[in-house]
């Protein structure tokens, strides 16, 4: 940009140079002396330089681009002037018929002035953007273009155009199929609440652009529990039931306060206190005494034995002789001869005995078939069952029982039992489906500060 810039002040300082402005200043033209000015200060050269006519030439070649396109001096004496040769002859022809003819409707039609003022009216050209060229890894791209030219030219085919190439073929003649009318009974039948849609692409393509479901596990599709969502409460929980399903239902909520009962007096038990095996005074004075008199023997043996004991020869081994060596490698090998027969004998005596192996594999089979028929009932029981989902365990709730004189027989005089909300959510964690759970508990982090106030002191 520079140098075009220096380049066009050049030509525009030349001879021929065609100032676009008219100058009529006179005051322009009449050359004024020169102030003598210090020019080494920093301070004086804005102050004291005069740039008007170098802004003036600039705006003028400036103007001279916008209008023209270029300075006027480079322009050819054909794009500046013109030849005035009057009306043509086919325009003479065509206002002739106007004005013999029928008058025109209305005049020629003009551009709105809207039309006018958001026309480009600059004839200078945008400049380049050099971003919008800008390519990322041009030059990996051009060396790989290259490279593939280089192939193609010796008849080599890469892999991923082999790959293209194997791709099965799509029928080209299957035309998509016109939309059938909600009348034809023969039309096919087509669920849009269904888990499987139909695509006609390519699988491949599908399978390469990551567009294809995923399957679904088989896992996800089980419940967590077989238990029904509602659960419908026993005959004896009605507001009017029989005599003997009411007394059933009794029995059940005693059978669960009497292993509620069990189970504390069983931890009471545990904790309990024995009065006898308390230490007292006595015993504790009696434990401390005893233990001072055992100290003290125990010193007393000790200085008894460090006097006693004398310094005695270290023993060493005895070197085994050449003689001895052989015997107990008889020995072994003769040992080893013996454990070989016996195995032998006890092998050929299995052979008499293979009914009762048989007998024997019979009834480990059918302990097998047991346990395995044991298992499976106890994973269809536990199916029935809450698993461990947190660090708690689940509470049952409390059996919502009536007595034989609470009972109503009437819906009015009915007393509400339970609540819905604890019914559901118990219900929730009974199915797997949310973990036990136990209210926060508020712990306060400062303690409470009481403070009389005055009004009150005064009354009191």
């Amino acid at each position: 940009m520079a140098s075009t810039r220096r380049l066009k002040r050049v030509v525009a300082s030349q001879s021929g140079f065609i100032n676009f402005k008219s100058t009529s200043d006179a005051a322009n033209l009449v050359s004024s002396r020169r102030k003598r000015l210090n020019k080494n200060k920093k301070k004086n050269w804005n102050k004291h330089s005069d740039i008007n006519d170098v802004e003036d030439f600039l705006e003028d070649v400036r103007h001279q681009e916008r209008t023209t396109g270029g300075l006027l001096s480079e322009k050819s004496d054909e794009s500046l002037f013109f030849l005035d040769a009057g009306q043509s002859q086919k325009a003479e022809a065509k206002v002739t018929e106007s004005v013999k003819g029928k008058k025109t409707k209305g005049k020629a039609p003009r551009p709105l002035r809207i039309d006018l003022i958001l026309q480009h009216d600059s004839l200078v050209p945008p400049p380049k953007d050099v971003l919008a060229y800008q390519q990322p890894n041009a030059k990996k791209l051009r060396r790989i273009a290259q490279k593939a030219e280089q192939l193609a030219a010796k008849g080599v085919v890469l892999r991923s155009q082999k790959r293209l190439l194997n791709r099965r073929p799509v029928s080209k003649t299957a035309k998509k199929a016109a939309t059938e009318a909600n009348n034809n009974p023969d039309r096919e039948y087509y669920d849009i609440w269904g888990q499987e849609t139909k695509s006609s692409a390519d699988p491949w393509y599908l399978q390469q652009t990551g567009k294809t479901l995923v399957k679904r596990p088989e896992r996800l599709n089980l419940k967590p529990s077989i238990l029904p969502a509602v659960e419908v409460i026993a005959p004896g929980g009605s507001y009017n039931p029989d005599f003997f399903s009411h007394q059933e239902l009794l029995q059940e909520a005693h059978e669960v306060e009497v292993k509620k009962k069990k189970e504390e007096d069983r931890i009471e038990r545990q904790l309990a206190i024995n009065k006898e095996e308390t230490a007292t005074e006595e015993t504790t004075l009696r434990e401390q005494v005893e233990g001072l008199e055992e100290e003290d023997s125990e010193e007393e043996v000790a200085a008894n034995d460090d006097e006693g004991v004398a310094v005695g020869a270290i023993t060493l081994a005895q070197k085994k002789t050449e003689r001895q060596r052989k015997r107990e490698k008889a020995e072994k090998i003769k040992e080893l001869q013996q454990l070989a027969r016996r195995r032998e004998v006890e092998e050929r005596q299995q052979l008499f005995q293979l009914r009762s192996i048989k007998a024997a594999i019979r009834q480990q089979d059918q302990r097998t078939i047991t346990r395995q028929k044991q298992r499976k009932a106890k994973q269809e029981a536990e199916k029935a069952q809450p698993r461990r989902l947190g660090k708690l365990r689940f509470q049952p709730q409390d059996m919502e029982v009536q007595l034989s004189d609470e009972l109503s027989g009437s819906l009015r005089q009915l007393k509400p039992e339970g609540s819905i909300l604890k019914d559901r959510f118990k219900s929730l964690q009974k199915r797997n489906l949310i973990e036990p759970r136990e209210r926060a508990k508020f712990k306060r982090r400062y303690k409470l500060k009481y403070t009389e106030k005055r009004a009150f002191k005064e009354i009191t």
